[in-house]
């Protein structure tokens, strides 16, 4: 209960920061567009700087199991989702943005932030299994879905900047490489902005979207529930059993790390990638919108039954 109401807390204050960007943007103090550069920051500093960040620990066996489970678990989530969805894709109409966005969630820009302010940042470490995977499945698997292309982007899976952080931070990990202290305190004050300069890019993308109009739409209601409550109490049951199995001593936290990446959002993604691909851009941002307010309340409520398993 305790967590529950910490992570509760945590999406509060990020909610507010999120509603200053979009209050900046109403008043005309910022222009919608001018969330690019922000954001463009976020992805090729702030971010790679965290999970660069996060390899600065002490290389020990029970850190390299956690992470192992922590990928398998990864994978797992997106084998279930991938299936789920394809099973209901007929019964429930899914179109081609609907059916990425109950996949992929806000596991970057949602979960980095979250997880070092709610448990600490040597958690962090964790959250890089599940952006491992699902950043080779954006780029394959949501590219295929939206672009209706068996098209396979190699050049952006591995020239990504976080995955290059990925493979710079585990080299340096096994290599028990430290970062001098210049260094990794400049690396470590790009990477705290991540969470306030996320939130308001968020915010300020919604600046200029009707809300009211938003909330009139039916459909992204269910889209919502399948993201942020059906796929979450299904991944919930599965990992709070896993790890009360005891599997590794820290398997609880890391394990929640995995669920809160399943609870989160819609993935900001998804609309990027709706907008190179001349989908209904509109649309998918509604569903990520919606996605965004609704999770303040569903993410606690999913964690405070996940809590329930131990």
């Amino acid at each position: 209960m305790e967590l529950s109401i910490l992570l509760a807390e945590q999406i509060l204050s990020m909610f507010l920061t999120m509603i200053v960007g979009y209050i900046i943007v109403k008043i005309g103090l910022f222009k919608e567009t001018d969330s690019k550069i922000i954001s463009n920051m976020v992805v090729y500093i702030c971010s790679p700087c965290v999970i660069i960040d996060a390899f600065q620990i002490e290389l020990t066996d029970d850190k390299l199991q956690g992470l192992l489970i922590a990928v398998v678990a990864a994978i797992c989530v997106h084998i279930v989702m991938i299936g789920g969805t394809k099973l209901m894709e007929k019964p429930l109409h899914f179109n081609r943005i609907e059916k990425a966005s109950v996949i992929y969630s806000n596991s970057g820009y949602l979960l980095i932030p979250l997880v070092g302010n709610v448990l600490g940042k040597e958690w962090v470490f964790y959250t890089t299994a599940y952006n491992l995977v699902q950043t080779v499945l954006l780029w394959t698997h949501a590219v295929g879905i939206i672009s209706k292309k068996d098209e396979k982007n190699y050049k952006e899976i591995f020239l990504n900047p976080n995955m290059i952080a990925m493979f710079l931070g585990m080299l340096m990990f096994i290599s028990r490489i430290r970062l001098p202290q210049v260094i990794g305190t400049c690396v470590s004050s790009f990477g705290d902005m991540i969470s306030s300069a996320s939130m308001l890019v968020i915010g300020m993308v919604i600046g200029n979207v009707d809300l009211k109009w938003v909330f009139r739409q039916k459909r992204p209601y269910l889209i919502c529930f399948i993201r942020l409550i059906f796929y979450p109490v299904i991944g919930a049951v599965a990992f709070g059993v896993l790890g009360s199995m005891e599997i590794h001593p820290d398997a609880e936290y890391i394990l929640m790390i995995v669920f809160l990446a399943t609870a989160a959002p819609v993935a900001a993604m998804v609309t990027q990638l709706a907008q190179i691909y001349d989908q209904d851009v509109k649309y998918a941002s509604v569903i990520n919108v919606m996605s965004v307010i609704f999770c303040i309340i569903t993410m606690p409520c999913m964690v405070m039954l996940y809590e329930s398993f131990f």
